[in-house]
């Protein structure tokens, strides 16, 4: 057996095709594997033993398969959240999403999450603001299952409703009441985008082609936001780059104003609506 610094140099060339953070997905896959950081990996495991299992979690990731779901989680601002094949995982772009609604909304406000998936828009802001409550919902019972295991994990299952409820069918949020703040990140990706195969293959489609401007989900959600939001409320969307002019358009036609929160990459990334 190879040493556990050599087993990594080996993965990294392995996926070097595969993957632009070949090394990081190796030393990710290697400390989850050992249940350690990556700095106790450097620090006190680089000339112990390759572990079994680590060249099978290799290949699992030649063939594309996200590190994510093969470790089972995704850490996002700062926490972490489990994750499972039928789930999108969370991506560090969406921070500015979350951010936006931290920036923007009442520190006791009450949250409809559009789209919940693992829970992270609506767990993080309540995470960050101990005074608010919130209802995720979600057409996907798998999603539904992570998002209320994240509930739980996090500390923040009696604040935190999952619910099934999908927002192209009549009458979707008749019991829902209104909310001091709406949080979505829809599906946004046009149906003939060209995606990286760890997404095309393998990320759930329903989670995110939306027609062919990327936008079918925001010319639902953007109508009925009147309906779900209190006096004073507001709605942050996360948005694809390209597509601010568009949902802000949207946006006016409601009758609402757009403000545009940036990415660290700086592009475009959130809508505040009011």
């Amino acid at each position: 057996m190879s040493t556990i610094g050599a087993a990594l140099r080996a993965a990294a060339a392995r996926l070097a095709e595969v993957s632009d953070t070949a090394r990081l997905d190796a030393e990710l896959l290697m400390a989850h594997l050992l249940g350690i950081s990556r700095s106790d990996l450097f620090l006190r495991h680089m000339q112990a033993e390759e572990p079994h299992h680590f060249a099978a979690m290799i290949e699992r990731r030649a063939a594309h398969e996200p590190v994510a779901y093969i470790i089972g989680e995704q850490e996002f601002y700062g926490r972490p959240f489990a994750v499972a094949p039928g789930v999108l995982i969370p991506r560090a772009d969406s921070e500015t999403t979350v951010q936006a609604a931290l920036d923007s909304a009442r520190p006791n406000a009450r949250v409809l999450d559009c789209g919940t998936g693992s829970g992270a828009l609506l767990l993080t802001f309540l995470a960050e603001r101990p005074g608010a409550c919130g209802i995720g919902i979600d057409a996907s019972p798998v999603a539904r299952a992570c998002a209320e295991a994240n509930a739980t994990s996090l500390g923040l299952a009696e604040r935190a409703q999952v619910l099934a409820a999908d927002w192209s069918k009549p009458s979707w949020a008749d019991n829902l009441g209104r909310f001091d703040l709406v949080i979505a990140n829809p599906p946004y990706v046009e149906a003939d985008a060209t995606l990286d195969r760890q997404v095309r293959d393998w990320e759930p489609a329903e989670a995110l082609f939306a027609g062919a401007e990327g936008l079918d989900d925001y010319r639902l959600l953007i109508p009925q936001l009147g309906d779900l939001l209190s006096p004073g409320g507001l709605a942050v969307f996360e948005i694809g780059w390209q597509q601010a002019e568009a949902v802000s358009l949207l946006a006016e036609a409601a009758g609402f104003a757009a403000e545009l929160r940036r990415d660290l990459a700086d592009r475009p990334r959130a809508l505040i609506l009011r």
